[in-house]
């Protein structure tokens, strides 16, 4: 079973899917500011979800939200709109309030702080406008399509558009359309891979769950994981409005359409209930599929590719000059359009991700999936070895190294018996890429196998 069987077939079957997609940060605010800015959260400074953490802060206002890719977009004349979720900061008294837009969008309909499905507040073009609980007036996943239709009505067929959709689906409170609050009765969450399993030689937040589970947490963490299938129904049926509505203005086979997410999730591994924002795949990996013209149907691209990539993609797919813009990631256009042999992982010479979590929570039976010294910096190969070497910015200077061949779920913590001169290599990689910019995030020797790394910080015409 699956929530999302039109957007597969609508998207990933009728274009790319992309096997190793990742995020530069498993948390909301820091991983959409790599989306918009194409940087790391070292470079666009926004370390977690707080405003002290620079999350659409007066700071990242003036700095990089100035340079995020609407902004060339506009310049190249395309009509811009923005529904749904943006920075989990927006909207607040000392962000502006709802009368502040970003530059770069000519449609603003952004929801005031973090998801919400019902009574909410919006931003529509700077005014404010409340919501309530009715359904049909107020949902919010079927707000924003809906917009989204009326602006795809109501634009000039002369000029190209970019629309961008994030509704707060699966995000928590869960709130699924009524039609589909009993769907999904006999879904549980996935007992396999690192389920349930033990946390250890991992970092302290991974050894200190009570494991095996106790009941509490495995009914508290199924009901989550059918509830955000519940709500994912809804985002499943904007993909099918959306693909239908081009069709009908004969602008499909004219569009890029990409589907994908600001972070994974987990649901029982390694015994944590529910959360993201540790360095673990399930945490940092996420759907891409995208469609569009000259992609050939139903690929399925090796080559990794980060959220920092997206915004450079955009700008390639608008005939804008690259070298103009001062971004970490790189377009994954040709790779889709024209794609390498073998679907090569040598096209990046790459980076990616981290976490910087400086918030605490505890779920069921007081589980606690997050802390002030949950900050990491990881490195990742996927040439020669399909590795992942992680550092922790605390007391214990605490080091992880995963082989993803031979353990594809990250069970056993292998630092102690990989040669330290890997170990050496792997570290010195990190702190290039931990200070990386622009292009030097992208030029490493030809001859090394570090083909893609994650790091943390402490504190055609249409798309």
């Amino acid at each position: 079973q699956t929530p999302m069987k039109k957007t597969k077939a609508l998207i990933g079957d009728a274009g790319a899917t992309f096997s190793n997609a990742f995020t530069a940060t498993p948390l909301c605010c820091p991983s959409r500011s790599s989306i918009l800015t194409g940087q790391y959260p070292h470079n666009h400074s926004v370390r977690n979800n707080s405003l002290d953490g620079n999350c659409s802060s007066p700071l990242w206002q003036k700095g990089p939200e100035t340079t995020a890719f609407p902004v060339y977009l506009s310049k190249q004349h395309y009509q811009t709109f923005y529904a749904g979720k943006y920075l989990n900061q927006y909207g607040k008294k000392e962000t502006g309030n709802v009368g502040y837009v970003p530059p770069g969008w000519d449609q603003w309909h952004a929801l005031m702080g973090n998801s919400q499905y019902y009574n909410y507040t919006l931003s529509v073009n700077g005014k404010e406008e409340q919501h309530g609980d009715n359904y049909e007036k107020d949902y919010l996943t079927d707000l924003i399509l809906n917009r989204s239709l009326h602006f795809l009505d109501d634009r000039s067929p002369q000029r190209p558009f970019f629309i961008m959709l994030s509704p707060p689906a699966p995000h928590s409170p869960w709130t699924a359309a009524p039609q589909y609050e009993k769907n999904f009765t006999d879904v549980k969450a996935p007992r396999d891979g690192s389920f349930d399993k033990p946390g250890k030689d991992k970092h302290w937040l991974l050894r200190q769950p009570s494991n095996p589970m106790p009941s509490t947490s495995l009914n508290f963490l199924d009901n989550a994981y059918r509830k955000r299938w519940q709500t994912l129904l809804s985002v499943d049926d904007m993909v099918e409005a959306l693909v239908k509505k081009l069709e009908g203005l004969k602008e499909l086979n004219n569009t890029y359409i990409f589907y994908t997410s600001d972070n994974g999730y987990h649901t029982g591994q390694f015994s944590l209930p529910i959360d993201k924002r540790q360095l673990y795949d399930f945490d940092i990996r996420i759907p891409l599929m995208v469609r569009g013209p000259g992609i050939k149907p139903q690929q399925t691209l090796l080559a990794p590719v980060l959220n920092i990539d997206l915004a450079p993609t955009f700008l390639d797919i608008s005939g804008l000059n690259l070298s103009f813009v001062n971004m970490d990631g790189q377009s994954f256009l040709s790779q889709m359009v024209i794609p390498l042999k073998c679907s090569s992982m040598s096209w990046r010479n790459a980076k990616c991700l981290s976490c910087c979590s400086l918030l605490q929570q505890c779920f069921p039976d007081c589980v606690c999936e997050d802390a002030y010294n949950n900050t990491y910096a990881c490195v990742r190969t996927l040439a020669e070895h399909n590795l992942q070497y992680c550092e922790f910015a605390d007391t214990e200077s605490f080091v992880e190294v995963y082989n993803l061949t031979s353990d594809p779920h990250q069970l056993e913590n292998i630092v102690k018996k990989v040669d330290p001169t890997l170990l050496q290599a792997m570290n010195q990689r990190l702190i290039k890429l931990q200070s990386c910019e622009g292009d030097s995030c992208r030029v490493f020797p030809k001859h090394g196998s570090y083909q893609y790394g994650c790091q943390c910080l402490e504190n055609p015409n249409r798309i």
